[in-house]
C-alpha cells in the first residue's frame, strides 16, 4: 500500500488536479479457528505467515478499493467488520500525514512532467493545417519540440499536443487557434501593429491573420499621416466590421471604439482621404501639359 500513499503524494506534487487523496493500508489475520487478531499495516513475513492479505484504499469519504487473499476456508462478519473498521483507523492517519505534507495538488504541472492537451478544429482547417506532404506540421513539431497527433471525427478534426516544453506547447496551441481562427462581426479584438502603409496600418489578430485599417478609421480626428497615430509594434483594440461587400476584404474599425465627438467638434477639412500611394495619384495626368491656346 506503499505503493498508493507515495503514488498520491507524487500525483499532488506534479501537479496532477486529483478530487481528492487517497490513502491505503494492508490488513492481516491470525487466527486458530477460535481466536482471531486482525494486524495492521502488515509485512512480508506477517503476509507469508498468516491467514489473509486485505488491501484497502479509499479517501475521508470512504472505500475507493479493495482485495484480499486468504488461506482459509471463509471470513465470518464479525472478522470482516472489524478488519474494515481497522482499515478505517488506519487510512485516516495515513491521510493525515498525507495532507500535512501537501494539502492539495499544486495548481500548475511540473515543468518536466508530460503533457497533453487536447483541442479540436473544424474539418475543412485540417488540410492547412498539416500543409502540402505534411510540411506545416512537421515544421510545427519541429520547431516546439512537441508531438502533434491530428484524427478526423465525423465534422472535427481532434488534435493532440504532447510535450514537456510548457513555451513549446503553447506556441503549438497558438499556431493551431490561427488556423481556426475567424473574426465575429461586431466583436472587439486586441490587434497587433505589423506594418504602416500609406493608407493605413495592417493588424494582426493572430499570427497570419490581419486586416487593414484604413486612415479614416483611426480616429474621429483627421490623421493625416498614419505614423503620427500609430507605430509597428503597437497593441491597440479594433472592431471588427466585416467583409467589405466592394472589395471582399477584411475591415476593422479603432474610430469606432473611441467615443463619438459632438457634429460642431468634429474636424472640417476639404481633403478627402485617398487610399492610392502618393506615386499613383497623378498616374495617367500629364502635369506638364501646356495651356490649350484660345
Amino acid at each position: 500500500m506503499a505503493t498508493v500513499c507515495a503514488g498520491t503524494l507524487a500525483l499532488m506534487d506534479s501537479g496532477v488536479q486529483m478530487v481528492k487523496p487517497v490513502s491505503g493500508i494492508a490488513m492481516g489475520l491470525i487466527t486458530d479457528g477460535e481466536r482471531y487478531a486482525v494486524l495492521s499495516d502488515i509485512l512480508g513475513d506477517e503476509d507469508h505467515l498468516g491467514d489473509m492479505d486485505f488491501k484497502v484504499t479509499g479517501t475521508s469519504d470512504g472505500i475507493t478499493a479493495c482485495q484480499m487473499d486468504i488461506k482459509i476456508k471463509g471470513l465470518s462478519y464479525e472478522i470482516l467488520e472489524k478488519a474494515l473498521n481497522q482499515a478505517r483507523e488506519g487510512r485516516m492517519h495515513i491521510l493525515s500525514k498525507i495532507t500535512d505534507t501537501i494539502a492539495k495538488p499544486n495548481p500548475t504541472v511540473k515543468p518536466h512532467a508530460p503533457k497533453i492537451v487536447k483541442m479540436d478544429m473544424p474539418k475543412e482547417y485540417i488540410g492547412a493545417f498539416i500543409g502540402t506532404g505534411g510540411k506545416n506540421i512537421q515544421d510545427l513539431q519541429a520547431r516546439t519540440n512537441t508531438t502533434i497527433v491530428v484524427e478526423e471525427v465525423g465534422e472535427l478534426g481532434i488534435i493532440e499536443i504532447l510535450g514537456t516544453d510548457e513555451a513549446g506547447i503553447q506556441e503549438a496551441i497558438e499556431a493551431v487557434n490561427a488556423v481556426k481562427f475567424e473574426p465575429v462581426e461586431g466583436e472587439t479584438y486586441t490587434v497587433k501593429v505589423v506594418r504602416l502603409v500609406e493608407f493605413g496600418a495592417f493588424v494582426e489578430f493572430v499570427p497570419g491573420k490581419d486586416s487593414l485599417l484604413h486612415i479614416s478609421e483611426v480616429s474621429w480626428d483627421r490623421v493625416d499621416k498614419i505614423e503620427d497615430s500609430l507605430k509597428e509594434g503597437d497593441i491597440i483594440e479594433v472592431k471588427y466590421l466585416g467583409i467589405d461587400p466592394k472589395t471582399k476584404k477584411t475591415r476593422v474599425s479603432r474610430k469606432a471604439l473611441l467615443p463619438r465627438p459632438p457634429r460642431e467638434d468634429r474636424p472640417k477639412s476639404d481633403k478627402p482621404y485617398n487610399d492610392k500611394p502618393r506615386n499613383d495619384r497623378n498616374k495617367g495626368h500629364n502635369n506638364h501639359q501646356k495651356p490649350r491656346q484660345e
